[in-house]
């Protein structure tokens, strides 16, 4: 496909090229051919004027007219003749008003001399004024078709005595136009090739980059989203192939973390419902005894809300990716909302000895959706319960920085790997440390909450120093009072 569309192209570049650089050899050289007829025509006038000076030059000497002038002082006026005649590439004729040509610059017609040269047809256009640089009257009279001159040379009174008639072979200089036509039409066929050449490789650098794009598209309709596009360049194909390889590691990742999303979620749900599958039928067969069954009703329980939270947590990423999440923005008290937050791990925290720190020195309100900044806080406070060593530090810090409410919760513990920290709001992604330590998390909170803080136009940021620490913190905007 592409070969046949390039290659059309190329044939439809190299059209034009060869259709533009014969306009431009015909425009020259009819150019050429105007400059070299004007320079002609100026030439055979000037040939023409310089004779009846010359023979104008004679008269002073004597008052024999204008043919016992040309007769007398044939042999001096032929001399300066042929002179013009040779500078004008021309035959200079002289000749009586009826067209009896009295002297010529030529030896070739020699003959003539004494004859009528010009029909009187001729003769009178010439006499009326009608100079004519081409006559077909003419044709007859010489050998070939040449370009005349007259020039009617006249008595004071105003009749004419003389003609004077200055004829030349070609229009123009033939050698010189020949020349320049075959020297641009070489140098238009070097430039043609050249273009041809240009246009051809240029092609190849543009064609072979979108026919590998279109070779890894193909692969990627396949599954395999391994291909890249080699970058050979930096322009504007170069680019393309560039965001194409971006494009595919994107899709790689996506597809990653869609095979790591079905994995997850089959795990998630397959863990609690093996569980719940195992005891129900041990209470139901008599497996397990009447005093413990209150017992393991209670895990078959914990085992149900587990799910409920995964299937929530599916649902509410539904609805945000979907766009039907919708914030109904309120102002309340930020600092009150996370005390209330605080005050429901109440129980687990008085369980692993924990110190708590509540760093607000007033109460600030936000504009902001209460349910989602809550559940913001809960899962973030969640995860601070979940990974503080027994003992830790739990830290809250609430405070107005650049106009706006700053939240930050930091605790205590190993906090997170640095090569870790760009992953930890990514779908579904656990550390190997966190599946270690948090056997009922799926992996879902921390995208949850990125996704709502950002739905406020904020950003949920994290830092860590690994073995120390590990902090949370976003801002909201301020009420208007």
């Amino acid at each position: 496909m592409f070969k046949s569309l390039f290659s059309k192209y190329i044939t439809a570049f190299t059209a034009i090229i060869a259709v533009s650089f014969l306009i431009l050899v015909l425009a020259i050289s009819s150019m050429v051919s105007n400059y070299s007829i004007e320079t002609k025509k100026a030439l055979m006038d000037s040939s023409a004027r310089y004779t009846s000076e010359i023979i104008d030059t004679y008269r002073v000497f004597d008052n024999t007219g204008f043919k016992g002038t040309v007769e007398k002082y044939a042999s001096r006026i032929r001399d300066a003749l042929e002179e013009y005649a040779s500078t004008a590439d021309s035959v200079i004729f002289v000749m009586e008003p009826d067209g009896r040509l009295l002297l010529v610059s030529s030896h070739t017609y020699d003959a003539l001399v004494g004859n009528v040269l010009l029909p009187q047809t001729v003769v009178s256009d010439v006499i009326n004024g009608v100079n004519q640089y081409e006559l077909s009257n003419l044709e007859n009279t010489f050998s070939e078709k040449r370009r005349n001159l007259f020039s009617v040379v006249r008595e004071d009174g105003g009749e004419a005595e003389g003609l004077i008639l200055v004829s030349s072979p070609s229009v123009g200089n033939p050698l010189l136009i020949g020349t320049m036509q075959k020297t641009m039409i070489a140098a238009s066929l070097w430039v043609l090739l050249a273009a041809i050449i240009a246009v051809y490789v240029i092609s190849q650098r543009i064609s072979e980059p979108i026919k590998s794009i279109s070779k890894a598209a193909k692969s990627f309709a396949l599954g395999d989203f391994s291909v890249r596009v080699n970058v050979t360049s930096h322009d504007e194909v170069g680019q393309l192939a560039a965001a194409f390889n971006n494009m595919a590691a994107s899709l790689a990742k996506t597809d990653e973390l869609r095979s790591a999303f079905v994995a997850n979620v089959s795990h998630d749900l397959r863990t609690p419902m093996t569980v719940i599958s195992g005891y129900v039928d041990g209470i139901l067969d008599g497996t397990i005894p009447e005093e413990k069954r209150d017992y393991y009703l209670e895990i078959i329980s914990d085992e149900v809300r587990r799910l409920s939270r995964l299937v929530n947590s599916l649902l509410e990423i539904s609805r945000m990716q979907s766009g039907d999440r919708k914030l109904t923005m309120t102002n309340f008290n930020i600092t009150e909302k996370a005390r209330q937050v605080l005050l429901s791990f109440e129980q687990k925290i008085d369980e692993k000895h924990f110190e708590i720190e509540f760093n607000s020195p007033e109460d600030i309100f936000v504009n902001a959706d209460t349910d989602a900044i809550h559940q913001v806080l809960y899962n973030l406070c969640d995860n601070a319960v979940k990974f503080t060593p027994e003992g830790g530090t739990i830290r809250f810090t609430i405070e107005k920085r650049d106009k706006k409410a700053y939240i930050a919760i930091r605790n205590s513990g190993d906090g997170i790997p640095e090569e870790e920290l760009p992953y930890v709001f990514e779908r579904f992604y656990k550390s190997d440390r966190s599946r270690g330590l948090d056997k009922t998390g799926t992996g879902l909170g921390l995208y949850i909450s990125k996704t709502n803080v950002n739905m406020h136009g904020e950003e949920l940021n994290v830092q860590s120093v690994y073995g120390e620490f590990c902090e949370f913190s976003f801002t909201l905007p301020l009420a208007q009072k």
